[in-house]
């Protein structure tokens, strides 16, 4: 099982520290994270406001990824425990944006550097998927989790799911009348 991060919609207060935390986790070229221009704020999560429920969504790393399945030039993969993306290979054809089916990629525009036509050092625009990487390469972890002042978000893998399932089956077990079975 692939690890992901969740968030508990209870304890999440919508202060939108962790789509800081993510932005900054994950620098623009040519910028710091204090002159960063309106347009570059792009977090690998997002906050979700309805009537009832606030909470961040993301990339939830699964394990049969829709998203890699129909991928047509392999940027999205697994690996490292994780649903990895490898901008070099995207084309932006949006297909992992439809096929998430959580809402957890979005197309963003990257600047880059023209090759082989155009003035030296010109660059252009193109458009890539972006999500969570789990911070993957980040010394100190998930930012998001690290920086949540009411712990609304956790990491979840195997064990955490497992000790999960049987608090819950002991709550099951505990709520049924004795001598009665389902």
């Amino acid at each position: 099982m692939n690890r992901f991060v969740i968030a508990d919609p209870e304890k999440c207060i919508g202060c939108r520290t962790c789509e800081i935390a993510c932005v900054l986790a994950h620098p623009v070229e040519g910028y710091s994270g204090l002159d960063l221009p309106p347009g570059y704020f792009r977090p690998r999560l997002k906050l979700v406001k309805t009537r009832t429920t606030t909470t961040p969504v993301q990339c939830r790393q699964c394990e049969n990824a829709p998203c890699v399945n129909v991928c047509p030039t392999e940027a999205l993969v697994y690996g490292r425990q994780i649903v990895e993306f490898l901008a070099e290979h995207c084309i932006g054809c949006q297909s992992c944006v439809i096929a998430c089916p959580f809402g957890a990629i979005e197309m963003v525009e990257m600047q880059v550097r023209q090759q082989n036509w155009g003035p030296l050092n010109a660059k252009s625009t193109v458009s890539v998927a972006q999500k969570c990487d789990l911070c993957i390469d980040v010394a100190t972890g998930q930012a998001c989790i690290n920086v949540c002042p009411t712990k609304a978000l956790y990491l979840v893998d195997a064990q955490g799911v497992n000790s999960n399932v049987e608090k819950k089956r002991a709550r099951s077990a505990g709520s049924m009348p004795p001598g009665r079975s389902r």
